[in-house]
Formats: structure tokens, sequence, C-alpha cells
């Protein structure tokens, strides 16, 4: 059985995530959300919420399962019997960082590739930090995030 990790902070999860799950679970037997406790960055939903966002977001998906994790994305892998990451990439800015952390993930295990999707091209420019931003400035985000993301984001403004 060919498992992967998809791991991220997913705060929150948004449609260009789901796609990539999405497409991701259609290459491997198995998928392992991992959705990241603590990201050194301030986080509008805890891990507990992150997780069940993006739980309900990939419901229809019955090979993928959502767990929260501490640590290293390599260590997680290594707990879940993975031995790929799959990551996502949206034009220009990310394959830098994307590239250095897969040399660092190769650094710490060699045993586990990194498998890269480009993001489709409706989610370019969805990131979720943008996304926190346009909402709290009142703008629409409907298009961008699954309804009960959406829903659990209007939750959260003052």
């Amino acid at each position: 059985m060919v498992k992967a990790i998809y791991a991220g902070a997913f705060d929150p999860v948004h449609n260009g995530h789901v796609d990539i799950a999405r497409r991701a679970s259609r290459l491997f037997d198995s998928l392992v959300i991992g959705v990241y406790d603590a990201p050194p960055k301030t986080l509008m939903f805890s891990a507990a919420e992150r997780a069940d966002l993006f739980e309900r977001s990939v419901q229809n998906l019955p090979n993928v399962d959502v767990r929260p994790f501490t640590g290293l994305a390599t260590d997680f892998a290594r707990s879940v019997g993975a031995a790929f990451i799959v990551r996502g990439l949206r034009a220009g800015v990310d394959f830098e960082s994307e590239f250095e952390m897969a040399l660092m993930w190769r650094h710490l295990a060699p045993d586990i590739d990194v498998v890269s999707m480009m993001s489709s091209l409706d989610y370019q420019f969805v990131y979720s930090s943008r996304i926190k931003e346009v909402v709290m400035l009142g703008g629409s985000v409907d298009a961008l995030v699954p309804a009960h993301v959406r829903a659990k984001l209007d939750e959260k403004q003052p």
C-alpha cells in the first residue's frame, strides 16, 4: 500500500487545499492529512477545529484520513507509514520555499520523497492568510472555501 501525507497548518482549509487532497487521493492508496498543531504563526483556529474543518471538506474521499500532529513532518510521515509528502505549488513564490523545505526533509529523511502538485489555475492566488484578511475586511470568499469553513470564519469575526 502506497501511503502519503499532506501536511500543513490549514488555517483555514480552502478549496485549493481540498483540490490537492482530492487529486492526491487518486495517486495514493492512502492519504493522511496532517494538521500541524503549532506552526510558528498566529492562528485563527485551534488544531482540533482545523482538523474538523478539513475532515468535513474531504468526507467524500474514502482513502483520506485527517489527523493533527506536532513535530517534524518527516517524523509524522514515518509514524503513519508514509513514504511520500504531498505539497501544493502555486505559481512564483511557492517554488523556492517548497524546494528548500523538500531539501531539508530529504536531509532529515532520505527515505521519504516529496511529491509537488501544481495548484489548479482557479486557486493560484488563494492563501489562507489572504482569506482571513478578506473576511476581516468584509469581503466575500464564498467561492474560495467550503461553505462550512465560511460559516466558521463568520463565527470568529467580532
